[in-house]
């Protein structure tokens, strides 16, 4: 298996970033499009197959006893939902990074390491990121419109739709993502965003690592695994999650808290400031100093 080193990680993450902010705007968001349509394709396969792994609530001696809730047919854990959440959720930035779409959270960290490398403007940064966002928050949406109408729901020969299992998953991941409130809640989604794109980022860099297939599969794969099983908050998932459940509750008449303002507000305004921090700062700029030296031998 053919891998680089550090130092040519990093030159090749700075050479992508100055390739993506060179895109013509329409291709910036086209591609946006088709990574938030991927991203959200992920988020659709995590919600129905952590569909029904359920726990049920412990007392602190069984929790100190490693016990776990009892369900139909065996038994589950939070935890164990959150890893099959995890297992599944990668196959959207797999997907992404192979087929050359552009994502967000990723342009977060390459974008910003081109401007360090190779000088670009931060102008053209700041393009790159309002077109891509743009892009992936239409793709997200138009999935979530598919799947809200779709595997979600269930229509009878009047037209009348029904909410299955799916959907119900649906709106409960909707309603967890906006309970973020006052000011510590805000903090709270703030860090999540934070440590998300610092896994997301150092996944896209073991992707520039490896040549061949496989290896960038098993690059991406765990860090995005881990980010989604801890629990922490990305903002493009979050663009087709939300409106996953307000268009399920909407179309099924299902009573729910969530709203398109509260999306933005206890959600995702404070994700996506902690995603640009994560990423730029906590892998751009850290590698781009970590290396700037061997990089600038490499010229």
């Amino acid at each position: 298996m053919v891998f680089h080193p550090p130092v040519a990680i990093v030159a090749k993450a700075g050479d992508a970033g100055k390739y993506k902010v060179g895109l013509p705007a329409w291709n910036m968001v086209l591609r946006g499009f088709m990574s938030g349509a991927f991203i959200a394709m992920g988020g659709a396969l995590a919600t129905v197959c952590s569909t029904g792994i359920a726990y049920a609530a412990l007392t602190p001696a069984q929790v100190a006893a490693g016990v776990s809730a009892p369900i139909a047919g065996g038994f589950a854990s939070a935890g164990m939902t959150q890893l099959v959440l995890g297992a599944v959720f990668p196959v959207g930035l797999i997907i992404t990074v192979l087929t050359g779409a552009e994502l967000f959270t990723g342009d977060a960290m390459l974008a910003p390491m081109a401007a360090f490398i190779h000088k670009i403007s931060w102008a053209q940064v700041l393009t790159l990121w309002v077109l891509v966002y743009i892009g992936n928050l239409i793709g997200s949406l138009v999935w979530a419109y598919i799947m809200s109408n779709g595997p979600f729901v269930s229509f009878d020969a009047a037209g009348v739709a029904t909410i299955t299992a799916f959907g119900t998953r649906a709106i409960a991941i909707a309603g967890a993502k906006t309970s973020y409130v006052g000011m510590m809640g805000m903090w709270s989604a703030f860090l999540k965003g934070i440590g998300c794109n610092w896994l997301v980022n150092l996944g896209i860099m073991l992707g520039i690592c490896a040549d061949d297939l496989i290896g960038k599969f098993f690059g991406i794969w765990f860090p995005i695994m881990a980010f989604v099983s801890s629990g922490l908050e990305h903002s493009i998932a979050n663009m087709y999650f939300i409106p996953a459940g307000i268009m399920t509750a909407a179309v099924t008449h299902t009573t729910t808290t969530v709203t398109w303002m509260n999306m933005w507000t206890s959600n995702l305004i404070p994700v996506t400031l902690g995603n640009i921090v994560g990423g730029m700062f906590f892998v751009g700029v850290v590698y781009w100093v970590a290396f700037r030296k061997e990089i600038a031998a490499l010229k």
